[in-house]
Order: structure tokens, then C-alpha cells, then sequence
């Protein structure tokens, strides 16, 4: 059975986009890479909203990774690229091979079998659908960078209370700090 994990990277006041859309305030120290490389790892799949998986799919199948990049971020592009990728969207028509469209209508079903089939990690990234699978999701991964930038995209916009358990966490020597929490 398969463990559904919402991961996303925030800043220390709980946002993955500063007002303006940008991502600019995470600046990830070789330490954070070498940790996510280590959770990605045994990942069986990843499943993407639509913004998160065209932010991440070209860099890491095209523009980072390559031949001088350090070789934590090389090892990362490996990763991703070997893993199953699944993107939950209305509007893509097309997408590369290791790339499964799954309409929004579909999610729920979705994930929902994967769970059922997939012996492994699911790793969810994207706040709308997170919000949309929240019942589905067994833990809350957050890596929250040294920075407040006041506003913007929260890591989860669910409306709701949910009550969770720290499970782990860590510091690193770059100040990034690493929590994973269950359902209490």
C-alpha cells in the first residue's frame, strides 16, 4: 500500500510563492539538496498540480542535472527523471513520455488506486491539489527556508482546522529546517 506524502518546500512564515508568483526566496544550500535527494529516493511516483509540474519538468529534464552541474543536483535530475510522473490537470493536451495526464474530474479515483496498487511513496506536490486530496494524504512534509517574505501562496489552502503529530525534523547548517508530520 502506498504512502501519500504532500511535500513542499515554504518560507519560515508558511508560503511556497511570494506575492508576485516567484519561488526567488528558496535558495537551496547543497545540504537541503543532499536531504531531498535521500527522500526522493525510494518516491514511486510523483504526482503534480499543473504549476508545480511545469516548474519542475524542464529543469530537471533539461536545464539542470547536465554535464557541470554539481553532482548533488545531477543526482536529483536522475531521480526525478527515473520516477513516474503524474500531472493533475484540465488544460495540457501533450506531455513527454514517463508523464501520465490525469484530469481533475479523475483525482480522487486516481490516487485512490495508486495508493491501492503503488507498494511505495507518492509524493504530492501542488497546494490546490493537495487541498483537493486532502483525505488521501498521510503525511505533511514541509522544508521551510530562513526567510519571511509576508504573503503569498500558502502551503495549504484547505479552509479547514486539521490536527497533525511532529514526527520528525531537523535542522540544517544552512538554516533550512525539515518537518514531517502525521494525522494525529
Amino acid at each position: 500500500m502506498g504512502t501519500v506524502i504532500y511535500w513542499m518546500n515554504t518560507s519560515i512564515d508558511g508560503y511556497i510563492e511570494d506575492a508576485d508568483g516567484g519561488m526567488d526566496f528558496m535558495d537551496p544550500a547543497d545540504d537541503f539538496h543532499q536531504a531531498a535527494n535521500d527522500h526522493v529516493r525510494p518516491t514511486a511516483a510523483f504526482l503534480f498540480g499543473r504549476r508545480l509540474y511545469e516548474a519542475m519538468e524542464q529543469p530537471w529534464t533539461q536545464d539542470l542535472g547536465k554535464e557541470g552541474a554539481p553532482a548533488v543536483e545531477r543526482e536529483f535530475a536522475e531521480l526525478y527523471e527515473q520516477t513516474p510522473r503524474y500531472v493533475f490537470t484540465d488544460t495540457l493536451r501533450t506531455v513527454p513520455e514517463g508523464v501520465t495526464i490525469v484530469r481533475r474530474a479523475d483525482a480522487v479515483s486516481t490516487v485512490t488506486r495508486l495508493k491501492r496498487e503503488i507498494d511505495g511513496t507518492l509524493q504530492l506536490g501542488g497546494p490546490e491539489l493537495a487541498a483537493s486530496l486532502l483525505d488521501l494524504i498521510d503525511e505533511f512534509w514541509v522544508y521551510a527556508f530562513p526567510v519571511i517574505v509576508g504573503g503569498g501562496k500558502p502551503y495549504l489552502p484547505v479552509g479547514k482546522a486539521l490536527r497533525l503529530r511532529l514526527a520528525e525534523h531537523r535542522s540544517f547548517a544552512s538554516g533550512t529546517m525539515f518537518r514531517r508530520y502525521v494525522r494525529s
